[in-house]
């Protein structure tokens, strides 16, 4: 009995304090726990690992063969299948190495360095892109979550404007229709906070895609959106060190070093040969010492095909390098100007549009309640409402280009722009 009273005591202790929050997820602590939770990042580490592990493998000579054998065994006759009645019959232990040329064993080396240095590029530009992925699923929620807020607001102003048709249309002064409009507009408010819902749904989904369970946390206000770390002037200087274009620069430098294994191929390597061979007790033991060079003699049509072959894909990965780069600097030139034309656009909302379409419903309503149509409050609402929400997709469109831009180069634990 003792027992079970101290558990409800303890269960009514727990009941009674108060329940903790949830502490609103920030910008920066998304892109933190992103980067902690990706597996893509340690892959590329894995990758780069593993080359470098090849490189040292590569530079070293093979391994010396151990060979051991019997030679010239008799079948037949008196002496057959006996190792020491034959004088010519030998029972043999040698040892064979390869002699692989310093430069070549150098240029297999350099071969596996090029590809880790490729892998750690990749890894800067899995980061990039989980960074810029990550900070367009926060804005989106966070602007999705801010256009059903607006749509509450506008509802709980619209249901206002239910009582007070209801009021008139008691009171002698109004039409039953206006009462149903009132209505009617009510629902489509609601009919679009439940789209709303469903899209905050999924940017939710989206960004749990990439930081897990916190995705359902309330988000912190955001960072500041008003500067980016691209300038038109600078473009081309800063985009060399954009994450694509090292990658294909690592490849072009992996090409080369491939094409100089070609190279160094056109030189044949040694092989040495010694070998002890034992007869029987009346004859000499023996030793043999063989050198083996394989012989070029078709170097054009194969040597020289295979290194011109490596040569021409040096020539394929500068091209595309120098394509990507040329791309890249105009994409961003167009995503720089399109920002900054969204936030011309989004300073004539804030100074003209959206006061506006505030002061004509307000007018609107002050002649409702002088005797005016009802039907003009409702049109006015209704373009009060899609000002607002065009004002703020123009926003979240902005955000977007903001996070693209910002993230083309990875960025440290702190955001770019972030307070």
């Amino acid at each position: 009995m003792l027992i079970a009273f101290i558990r409800l005591v303890a269960l009514a202790l727990a009941a009674a304090l108060p329940v903790r929050a949830a502490e609103p997820l920030s910008f920066d602590q998304a892109l933190r726990i992103a980067e902690d939770r990706s597996r893509q990042l340690p892959a590329q580490d894995a990758a780069a690992s593993a080359a470098r592990e090849m490189a040292i493998a590569a530079g070293q000579r093979p391994d010396p063969t151990l060979k051991a054998g019997v030679n010239n065994l008799p079948i037949d006759g008196p002496d057959r299948f006996s190792v020491t009645r034959d004088f010519m019959t030998m029972r043999s232990i040698g040892i064979m190495q390869d002699l692989t040329r310093s430069g070549k064993l150098k240029a297999r080396s350099a071969r596996f360095e090029r590809e880790a240095e490729v892998a750690e590029a990749g890894r800067d530009l899995a980061l990039a892109n989980l960074q810029r992925d990550t900070a367009a699923a926060w804005l989106d929620r966070y602007y999705q979550e801010r256009m059903r807020d607006v749509l509450v607001s506008q509802r709980d102003e619209a249901r206002l404007q239910i009582e007070a048709a209801d009021s008139a249309y008691r009171g002698g002064r109004g039409s039953q229709a206006d009462a149903f409009a009132a209505r009617a507009a009510v629902a489509l408010i609601e009919d679009r906070m439940a789209q709303s819902e469903r899209q905050i749904a999924t940017a939710r989904t989206q960004l749990s895609r990439w930081i897990g369970p916190p995705a359902g946390d309330p988000l912190a206000p955001p960072p500041a959106l008003d500067a980016v770390s691209l300038r038109p002037d600078d473009l081309e200087t800063r985009l060399e060190h954009h994450p694509q274009i090292a990658v294909l620069h690592r490849r072009e430098e992996l090409a080369q070093a491939e094409a100089e294994v070609a190279r160094t191929n056109k030189q044949s390597d040694v092989s040495v040969e010694v070998m002890y061979s034992q007869r029987g007790r009346a004859y000499s033991n023996m030793i043999s010492v063989n050198l083996a060079i394989p012989l070029q003699w078709d170097q054009k049509n194969r040597q020289d095909r295979e290194l011109a072959a490596k040569l021409a894909m040096v020539e394929q990965a500068r091209a595309e390098r120098e394509e990507a780069s040329r791309m890249h600097v105009a994409d961003a030139l167009a995503m720089l100007q399109e920002w900054q034309s969204n936030r011309e656009r989004l300073a004539h909302y804030d100074s003209a549009l959206v006061p506006l379409s505030t002061e004509r419903t307000r007018a609107a309503l002050a002649a409702y309640r002088g005797g005016g149509p009802l039907g003009a409050v409702l049109e006015a609402r209704r373009m009060e409402i899609d000002t607002r929400m065009d004002r703020l997709r123009l926003e979240m469109d902005t955000a977007r280009l903001w996070a693209q831009i910002n993230y083309l180069v990875p960025a440290g634990p702190a955001a770019p722009g972030s307070r």
